[in-house]
C-alpha cells in the first residue's frame, strides 16, 4: 500500500512539473524580455536592394516590456515611425506593426501583422498575415513574418509566399548600442 501511495505522489508531482513547464511560445517571449531597455544595431542580411534599409543605420530598442506585451521600436536612420508589438495570449503570440507619422498620429497603413498558428519553438515564431492585413492590401495575404532569437542574434524576417520577396534584418545581441530617441508618438 505504501508503494502505491508513493507512486501516486510521484505521478502527481510529475504531472504538476509538466503543467508548470513554460511553453515554447512563453520561453521565446521571455527571451526577448531579457533584452528590455537594450538597443542593438542590425543589418540587412537578405532581400532589400538599394533602399532605405540598406542605406541607413538600423537599430532596434526593446523599449517596453509588460507581462504580455513587448514593444520594440525599429529605427531606419532618422525614421522613427516603426514599432513591432508582440502580444502573448493563450500560448500564442501576435505580431503587429505600429506605424506613426512624425507628429505621433497613426499612419493609414498600421497595425498589420499576424498571429502564430501554434506555440512555435522557443527560438523561432512564425506570423502568417491575418485577415486585417489582407483587408489593407490583398497582395499581403501570402505574407509570413518570423522572428528568431538566440544568444547572439535576433532576426526579423518577411517572406511573401509565391514570390521572390524576402527580407531579413539581423541584429547583433552581443553588442549593445546607444539607445535612440523615442519613436514617433512616444514620450521620452
Amino acid at each position: 500500500m505504501r508503494s502505491l501511495v508513493v507512486s501516486a505522489l510521484f505521478l502527481c508531482s510529475s504531472a504538476l512539473s509538466v503543467a508548470y513547464a513554460q511553453s515554447d511560445a512563453r520561453q521565446f517571449f521571455d527571451k526577448i524580455k531579457q533584452h528590455c531597455d537594450k538597443s542593438y544595431e542590425g543589418k540587412v542580411t537578405a532581400g532589400a536592394g538599394n533602399d532605405d534599409f540598406s542605406k541607413n543605420r538600423l537599430v532596434m530598442h526593446v523599449r517596453s516590456c509588460e507581462e504580455n506585451r513587448i514593444r520594440i521600436p525599429f529605427f531606419v536612420g532618422d525614421d522613427r515611425s516603426r514599432t513591432w508589438v508582440l502580444t502573448f495570449e493563450d500560448d500564442r503570440i501576435q505580431l503587429k506593426h505600429d506605424h506613426r507619422h512624425e507628429d505621433g498620429s497613426e499612419d493609414k497603413v498600421t497595425q498589420y501583422g499576424g498571429l502564430t498558428p501554434n506555440a512555435g519553438l522557443e527560438n523561432i515564431q512564425m506570423f502568417p498575415a491575418d485577415e486585417y492585413t489582407r483587408s489593407l492590401y490583398p497582395h499581403t495575404a501570402n505574407n509570413v513574418w518570423w522572428i528568431t532569437i538566440n544568444e547572439d542574434e535576433f532576426t526579423y524576417n518577411l517572406r511573401r509566399i509565391g514570390s521572390e520577396r524576402v527580407f531579413t534584418v539581423t541584429f547583433d545581441l552581443k553588442n549593445q548600442v546607444e539607445t535612440p530617441q523615442a519613436p514617433w508618438g512616444w514620450q521620452d
